[in-house]
């Protein structure tokens, strides 16, 4: 039986994180934000009209596990795979400059397919529509080979 997560336990957990590599395994991706104003709608056809305000990219997917999980203290890493772009290259850039587990060969580069990229148009704080760019199929024999060696390789010094 497991203790009751109260306030003490999770600052006892989070204390242990500091003292911990993890490693994360899963979908990469960069979430991309545009917020605006809609106030009025298109005549080509029934929809709003979005007046873009600002833009930002964070973390997505397993990039943003890992994100999480150094917020807390943790040391951590994430292995996933990305395209030979620009959002691929910016995730790298990004996981490399928070983490000191995280090394180039953690994040599979295959230009068989593009990064993974989740663009949310907001307007007056709702999601007016989601627009996701990415390659659904399985990774090709090569791109799997090389995920299975990054997880053996990073669990040589992982705690989970």
């Amino acid at each position: 039986m497991s203790p009751n997560l109260n306030q003490h336990r999770a600052s006892e957990l989070i204390k242990q994180l500091r003292d911990r590599n993890i490693v994360v395994l899963g979908d990469v991706m960069l979430d991309e934000f545009i917020w605006g104003d809609v106030s009025r709608i298109s005549p080509e056809a029934p929809v709003p009209v979005v007046d873009i305000r600002r833009e930002s990219t964070h973390l997505g997917g397993a990039a943003n596990v890992l994100a999480n999980l150094l917020a807390l203290g943790a040391n951590a890493c994430v292995i996933g795979v990305i395209g030979q772009d620009f959002a691929g290259e910016r995730i790298r850039s990004s996981v490399r400059e928070k983490s000191a587990l995280q090394t180039d060969d953690l994040l599979i580069a295959d230009d068989s397919r593009p990064t993974t990229i989740k663009t949310r148009i907001i307007a007056h704080n709702q999601m007016v529509v989601r627009a996701d760019r990415e390659h659904r199929g399985a990774v090709n024999g090569d791109t799997e080979g090389r995920i299975i060696a990054a997880v053996k390789s990073a669990l040589k010094v992982a705690h989970a």
